[in-house]
């Protein structure tokens, strides 16, 4: 143990001469400023929205994935109408999303349901 700590300790003259030969100069590249810019992307799949008449009030493509309020609005509406026609399969397909995604989003989101009750007093209704 004392020879190998001895061994440690003592330079060895022929490697202290090759590190010396060495010479390593290293630096940081320059940094680029992108100013204003965004970096380089692959580009994003998109799809045409499913809308008609509502096009003003969203926006015209979508990413594929993805679906738009109007969209989403529409689909819920149409499957609680007609569950037997609008399957999450065929929703999964027309819409392009996850079968996993319609399946959750049928499951779990309710469609608002605007429901007008007549006033009780039906003289009330007479006088406007």
């Amino acid at each position: 143990s004392a020879e190998f700590q001895e061994e440690v300790k003592k330079k060895d003259e022929y490697l202290l001469n090759l590190l010396k030969d060495v010479y390593v100069d290293s630096r940081d590249p320059s940094k680029q400023v992108n100013k204003g810019r965004s970096l380089p992307s692959k580009p994003e799949e998109r799809r045409l929205t499913k809308i008609g008449h509502l096009s003003q009030l969203d926006v015209q493509t979508v990413p594929k994935g993805k679906i738009s309020v109007v969209e989403v609005l529409t689909l819920l509406s149409n499957h609680q109408r007609s569950p037997q026609t609008w399957t999450a399969e065929k929703i999964a397909k027309e819409y392009s999303l996850e079968l996993r995604d319609v399946t959750a989003l049928l499951t779990f989101f309710l469609p608002f349901v605007v429901e007008i009750f007549p006033p009780k007093d039906t003289k009330a209704l007479k006088s406007r």
